[in-house]
């Protein structure tokens, strides 16, 4: 478990520049337990700079045409159709309905799993408000009773490229990680705001394809058959 003290030693060594710098007092936030509260920040930092990394790429990748060359649905859409839909944001538009809940699924289940205290203890891990590991997401193959059918690989590292280092180097490569998930929370907000027409120095230049529509909204008029999803779309309208 670990304190503010903890937070500001790991400051130093992730920008001695910068240091310890915590504007709004999170680390601190009142009638909460220290450790599990530090606990909760230091996981979701680095859950979110990890999903900004594979967003930040995904951006890139989207954004210049490359897609799968086979089909995406059994009724003929394919990879290339919503590749051509425009950019990332308007690709994300142009799924299928079935398609969109397929991967908000897929997201729900690797929650569960990454949160979930039987799995974690089969790992011989505790919860990150817990005394665990921050940022750790257990493995498939120590709770194959929870899974309809085995899972080959692991979301983290699935090949096992990190496992002969060295702890010297396990905490170098920590330390890497959450300063290249800090840069890419930045990256890809500054790549969304100048989609959108904002002024985002160093962006407004490389050619982003504008998007229409709102980034923060999961569905369009495309998914009104899903409950809610019509009333939603009215009471945003006027917005």
């Amino acid at each position: 478990m670990e304190t503010v003290a903890d937070l500001k030693v790991l400051a130093e060594k992730l920008n001695p520049a910068v240091g310890f710098w915590d504007p709004l007092g999170l680390s601190t936030a009142a009638n909460l337990n220290e450790e599990q509260f530090i606990g909760w920040l230091r996981h979701s930092e680095i859950k979110h700079g990890r999903v900004a990394m594979a967003a930040f790429v995904g951006y890139c990748v989207q954004s210049n045409g490359i897609h799968f060359p086979w089909a995406l649905t059994s009724s003929g859409v394919s990879y290339a159709d919503i590749s051509a839909a425009g950019g990332p944001a308007d690709q994300w538009d142009a799924l299928p309905t079935a398609s969109k809940l397929s991967l908000f699924g897929g997201i729900a289940f690797l929650e569960w799993w990454g949160e979930n205290s039987r799995v974690l203890a089969a790992n011989g891990e505790k919860h990150y408000m817990a005394g665990g590991k921050p940022g750790y997401f257990p493995t498939f193959s120590a709770s194959p009773d929870l899974l309809p059918h085995s899972v080959p690989l692991d979301l983290w590292d699935p090949f096992g490229f990190t496992k002969k280092l060295s702890p010297e180097r396990k905490e170098k490569a920590l330390i890497a990680e959450i300063n290249n998930g800090r840069l890419a929370m930045i990256g890809i907000m500054g790549m969304v705001s100048a989609s959108k027409g904002l002024i985002v120095p160093g962006l407004d230049s490389v050619g982003i394809t504008p998007y229409a529509g709102e980034v923060m909204a999961p569905f369009t008029t495309a998914d009104v058959s899903l409950p809610l999803v019509g009333e939603m779309l009215k009471y945003a309208s006027p917005f």
